[in-house]
């Protein structure tokens, strides 16, 4: 597990792009056989990638938690992007298909991944924030999310919302997460910007051949950045950053957030004359 320590807008102002991308852009998540975390100070959300081909993985036990195993004090929503797979929590075994969601209980001990064609494996994508209570552990499939329907082919941000791990589909402690898909020649998201002053986001790209590119912007809204981000690449994005992205063609997004609310209309929307 890598752990990313906070980095507050001041600092952020004067880090050139390098830095940028050491400090916010997770660029290495999904390697076969593998399972790979990025800790981040930033509400202690953890981002993960999980590829099993021929022999399940299990979440590991972590130092850096300091708990006697990993979900003791922590919930997770997980996305599969990949092929066809499972999930096996306390011996409760649950097929995840491409584009299925899935949400995890505090108090989980034992957590397996699996795929079901090692040739096609599955990709599971996973965001894990603290919990102070335990829900109910419960596939979401692609059908079973709540899809909202924003933006024009006139202002080129036509998207569906696709809401999994939402108050309006199940119920959490703070996790909240979510996949936004594309209409063909759509490609701006999030414009006119916003920040969430009460929450962090974190956003994984994908769906992207590799020579097409997604521009993210962040930093405060008067001072923005921008950081490049190929396919299945993850951004953190602290709460007084905004996150907003444009790419070189269509692409999708996974978007998940932790903080004080789960209100997903709590945004501070910043105007476009306010954007520098």
């Amino acid at each position: 597990m890598e752990t990313r320590e906070y980095v507050n807008s001041d600092c952020a102002k004067v880090m050139g792009t390098e830095e940028l991308r050491k400090a916010f852009l997770i660029e290495k998540l999904f390697v076969p056989r593998e399972l790979n975390m990025v800790y981040s100070h930033v509400d202690r959300m953890i981002v993960g990638g999980i590829v099993p081909t021929s022999v399940p993985l299990s979440l590991p036990v972590s130092k850096e938690l300091g708990t006697e195993f990993f979900l003791e004090r922590r919930e997770m929503g997980v996305i599969n992007i990949g092929g066809a797979g499972a999930i096996e929590v306390d011996g409760a075994r649950y097929d995840i298909g491409p584009r299925d969601g899935f949400y995890v209980s505090m108090g989980s001990e034992e957590v397996k991944f699996s795929s079901k064609d090692p040739g096609e494996p599955a990709k599971f994508y996973f965001n894990s924030a603290p919990a102070h209570r335990a829900c109910p552990t419960r596939l979401v499939t692609f059908e079973q999310a709540k899809h909202v329907a924003l933006g024009s082919e006139a202002e080129c941000n036509k998207r569906v919302i696709n809401q999994y791990i939402h108050p309006a589909v199940l119920e959490t402690c703070q996790l909240v997460m979510g996949v936004t898909t594309f209409s063909e020649g759509s490609v701006w998201n999030t414009m006119p910007a916003h920040t969430h002053e009460r929450r962090m986001e974190v956003y994984l790209y994908f769906d992207m051949p590799e020579d097409r590119v997604v521009f993210h912007f962040m930093g405060k809204p008067d001072e923005t950045r921008h950081i490049v981000v190929r396919n299945e690449q993850a951004v953190i994005s602290p709460s007084w950053s905004v996150h907003s992205g444009v790419g070189t063609g269509r692409y999708t997004f996974i978007w998940g957030m932790a903080g004080e609310n789960q209100t997903f209309g709590d945004m501070d929307n910043v105007p476009m004359s306010g954007l520098r």
